[in-house]
């Protein structure tokens, strides 16, 4: 008897055992599936700095953050020029460190305080959200602005309309409704905000087939197959700019452009299968 009792715990035991590994093996499964499901919002700002991110800004070398434009105050990530004598055409952005494809990025900013001494009037409560970048490494020194479509964030002054989540086409073009439109910039249908209001801007990025903007959760301007083409980019390297190659995907940039601006979150649903 003592025999088959000492068999039956053994036989217990690697059963219990047996449960144990099996349990965490479908834990260990569920956590890999978890961090590889797309649909989850992950931050790319985090609140504390800018270290997984890269400057570039005209006339400086990559990662030269020229007068600490680019900073993190108070867990807030704020493009400043307290320390610039004159703007002078020193367009600036900070890139994530990772390209993406298909994705949701999603931003909330506000403007603050005035312009920079030398920006230019258009640049008057203006900044963006640059996407399908090409990379700041292939960015020439003096190179304004990456080759890349624009989402332009845009604030009001005390009267008139001005609409925001613009697109705007350093280097590129796009189609809408089966049409190659040339225009620098297409406005949305955006209401105007006025004042330090936070606004959240989402932007849904199918690769080269579709781009659609969307403003405190209403869609307000769509379009199709970005591709490289057209002007409004200076300075940049020929070999990075091949007229009609579709844009499938790229890095992201957030702009400086003189206008103080504030960023409180930073966020990209990854909509690749993994």
């Amino acid at each position: 008897m003592k025999f088959y009792l000492l068999v039956l715990c053994a036989l217990l035991s690697v059963y219990v055992s047996a449960q144990k590994t099996s349990k965490s093996a479908r834990q260990s499964k569920a956590i890999a599936k978890q961090k590889t499901t797309p649909g989850k919002w992950v931050q790319l700002f985090n609140g504390k700095d800018i270290k997984d991110w890269k400057v570039k800004i005209s006339g400086h070398d990559l990662n030269d953050n020229y007068g600490n434009t680019f900073r993190v105050e108070n867990g807030v990530l704020k493009v400043s020029y307290d320390q610039y004598e004159n703007f002078d055409k020193q367009y600036g952005h900070l890139f994530y460190k990772q390209p993406y494809s298909s994705y949701i990025i999603a931003v909330e900013y506000r403007f603050t305080g005035k312009q920079a001494k030398g920006g230019e009037g258009w640049a008057f409560r203006n900044s963006g959200i640059m996407l399908h970048c090409q990379s700041p490494e292939s960015m020439l020194k003096k190179q304004d602005f990456p080759i890349c479509m624009e989402v332009q964030l845009l604030g009001g002054d005390s009267t008139g309309e001005r609409t925001t989540a613009n697109v705007c086409t350093p280097g590129t073009n796009l189609e809408m409704d089966g049409k190659l439109m040339k225009a620098h910039c297409i406005n949305s249908t955006s209401k105007t905000f006025r004042g330090d209001q936070w606004v959240r801007v989402e932007v849904l990025v199918m690769k080269d087939s579709v781009i659609k903007h969307i403003v405190n959760g209403d869609t307000v301007l769509v379009y199709q197959k970005p591709q490289v083409g057209g002007s409004n980019v200076n300075n940049y390297d020929p070999l990075e700019k091949k007229d009609g190659t579709l844009l499938k995907g790229g890095y992201i940039s957030l702009q400086s452009e003189s206008h103080p601006v504030e960023f409180r979150k930073v966020e990209i649903m990854d909509l690749e299968k993994k």
